[in-house]
């Protein structure tokens, strides 16, 4: 079944309209729902808050055998591939060119990102993130809450609460701390929280030179 696209919504008061369609207030949502966004503890947060009805989105380019499962809220981007007998749990988002061989089974609130590789029978519990263009191979098991960096190739299991970087993939410290860090660079460097389309020119200017002057910030 193939049904359009109806309304966003976003609880910024000052936009109306976002890739033409209308943007709503949350005390307007209603299903069938999709949570779009790529932080993986926010997507859980929100879903856990609402009491709606969740629907599923894939792109008509996205290959998904019919033996899989996809439970509701999940996300199959373009050119994704889902192999047969894999389990795709609740607000997953499988990204684009993303491949998950058969027998995969991959928990909730998981975030595949683009172009990786999960060979079958790959475990991956609920929360992790897969950085871009890594590499799983067969019959690994990854924790909970999770981060494999970009690139990675993951060779053997990983424990919950893990950050992952390299090839071959190696542990560096825990999702936790890594959560306080980023938490302590938002207190740090500048932080912007309008849509880059939607600042004036004189907030860019101002935007290159803070950059400039502390390296990097954020533009949530």
């Amino acid at each position: 079944n193939h049904e359009p696209i109806e309304a966003l919504f976003d609880d910024n008061e000052e936009i109306h309209c976002l890739f033409d369609y209308p943007v709503l207030r949350p005390s307007k949502v209603c299903g069938p729902l999709i949570i779009s966004i790529g932080n993986n503890g926010i997507r859980r947060k929100i879903a856990k808050e609402l009491k709606v009805e969740y629907g599923k989105a894939f792109h008509p380019s996205a290959i998904i055998s019919e033996e899989t499962e996809i439970r509701e809220g999940s996300v199959v981007m373009q050119g994704a591939i889902v192999q047969s007998d894999a389990c795709i749990g609740s607000h997953c988002i499988i990204n684009t060119g993303a491949s998950v061989d058969h027998e995969c089974l991959i928990a909730d609130y998981v975030h595949i990102s683009p172009h990786c590789t999960l060979c079958g029978n790959v475990q991956v519990g609920e929360g992790t993130w897969i950085g871009a263009g890594s590499v799983v191979i067969p019959g690994v098991k990854i924790g909970k809450w999770s981060i494999i960096g970009a690139g990675s190739v993951v060779t053997k299991d990983i424990p919950d609460n893990s950050v992952v970087v390299g090839n071959t993939a190696h542990i560096i410290g825990s999702y936790d701390d890594y959560v306080d860090k980023c938490k302590k660079q938002f207190e740090q460097k500048p932080v912007w929280d309008t849509y880059y389309s939607q600042k004036s020119d004189e907030e860019k200017r101002q935007m290159k030179i803070a950059l400039a002057e502390s390296g990097y910030g954020f533009d949530i």
